[in-house]
């Protein structure tokens, strides 16, 4: 008996995705088109005179738009998170992994690769007759030009991926001067390298190996859960039309061009079914809906369906219908819970912040006159934009006194530590702790206000 060789790894099949074109690729460029604006385009939008998204690590202060969030509002990054996941979840339980195949930066910055490639060597058939032909000087102009171009596509994304996270006119600047820092240089090129690497050479290994989406999909799917179909009921028996009376009639509509699989991004036959490799481009539906049409049979062999509609032929308003179904409506009445609560809170979020910190250095001690002073320092922070002048007032002990200066003015979005000194009349208060408070009163919003308990301590 001869041995048997497994192998435990299959080298990778060269894929040559064909171009699609019908309604699904228009509505995969309309989503290229405002992802791409909208990546490229935020990070040169001005908001009061500065960049109007920026992750300013340096400062240590997010800025969105009209929002100033500092390390202690976290939270609120942390619940957008939480929303973006709720979000994916309701649209994968209605529409499957609709994200991946339309909006997701690997399918996004992967057709635009696409484009390039077919642009500079040629259709599917001319790009495989390429990689087969040897060492020219026309095969070698082509991939040279091409990769350039990659490389350059590649080399703006990482500059403006940093650009959310350094002032990018500052990052423009340092570009022209070449006078970027050490990590601008990494990230930029870590990220150009991702993109390069990810879009222009990996490609669908990204989706079927690396993407953890694709693993955990299936949690999210049930029997209505829109996803790419094949009508094996109405496509097989599949086979080539022929010229014959009476022969196609016992054929199914499917003629076995294999279009639905030139397309497909991850190289896979929908007519075997449902496979966590589809990410639901839908460039398959549209490949043989323009087959359909040449062979004057209905559209929809290939299309959006679900199990249930597929098993009982139900009709797009009972699909609908079926789409609220109690997986749908708890997701949303999670996700517009927290969209509620996180805009409320916003809405109702003080833009002044106030630590109070005893000084360690000096507890309670007895001063001229026999009184009893503290020092504390408080550590304020402006979280507006606005420039604003406050008042600080100490209360809790009778007599209690503010000897520093009382008025203060902070800059739009400025931290300041400010000592003040408390005292109080000596026999007032009891030994040791005794609780205050001290507040902090805007006198341009009289609404603006916080007020912090502190303790003062009287010797023993």
């Amino acid at each position: 008996m001869e041995p048997q060789v497994i192998k435990m790894y299959a080298a990778r099949e060269q894929i040559y995705p064909r171009e699609a074109k019908g309604r699904y690729a228009t509505w995969r460029w309309v989503c290229v088109w405002l992802t791409q604006l909208a990546f490229y385009g935020l990070p040169w939008l001005t908001w009061n005179g500065r960049q109007a998204l920026l992750f300013d690590l340096t400062t240590r202060k997010f800025y969105i738009f009209g929002v100033v969030l500092w390390p202690q509002d976290f939270i609120y990054l942390a619940a957008l998170l939480i929303i973006c996941a709720y979000l994916l979840f309701l649209v994968t339980a209605i529409a499957g992994r609709v994200w991946c195949g339309f909006s997701c930066p690997q399918t996004v910055y992967t057709e635009i690769f696409l484009w390039v490639e077919r642009r500079i060597e040629g259709t599917r058939s001319a790009r495989m007759a390429l990689d087969k032909q040897g060492p020219s000087v026309r095969k070698a102009f082509k991939k040279t030009a091409k990769h350039l171009v990659w490389g350059a596509i590649a080399l703006w994304t990482g500059f403006t991926f940093v650009g959310y996270f350094t002032p990018i006119k500052e990052l423009a600047h340092a570009v022209t001067t070449l006078n970027f820092g050490p990590w601008e240089w990494f990230w930029v090129l870590f990220y150009s390298l991702a993109t390069y690497g990810n879009a222009g050479w990996l490609r669908e290994q990204v989706c079927k190996y690396m993407c953890p989406y694709a693993r955990f999909q299936s949690a999210m799917f049930d029997q209505d859960t829109l996803i790419i179909t094949y009508d094996a009921k109405r496509g097989e028996p599949r086979g080539a039309m022929s010229k014959k009376a009476g022969n196609n009639d016992k054929l199914g509509d499917c003629i076995d061009c294999t279009l639905c699989v030139q397309v497909c991004p991850t190289g896979i036959d929908i007519r075997n079914g449902l496979q966590y490799e589809c990410i639901g481009c839908a460039a398959c539906v549209d490949a043989c809906n323009s087959v359909m049409d040449k062979v004057d049979r209905p559209r929809g062999l290939v299309r959006y369906s679900t199990d249930h509609a597929m098993e009982n032929n139900f009709n797009s308003k009972q699909i609908r219908q079926r789409a609220m179904r109690p997986r749908v409506l708890i997701y949303t009445s999670i996700l517009a819970l927290i969209i509620i609560a996180v805009c409320t809170s916003l809405a109702l979020r003080t833009p002044l912040k106030m630590d109070v910190i005893r000084d360690r250095g000096s507890m309670g001690r007895e001063v001229e006159d026999g009184m009893i002073e503290n020092v504390y320092r408080l550590q304020i922070m402006n979280t507006s934009e606005q420039s604003q002048h406050f008042k600080i007032s100490a209360s809790g002990l009778p007599g209690l006194t503010l000897l520093t200066r009382e008025e203060v003015t902070l800059q739009p979005t400025e931290t300041l530590g400010w000592p003040i000194r408390l005292r109080v009349p000596h026999g007032v208060g009891e030994k040791g702790s005794n609780k205050i408070a001290i507040e902090l009163q805007s006198l341009d919003d009289p609404s603006l206000h916080v007020r912090e308990s502190a303790v003062f301590i009287v010797p023993r």
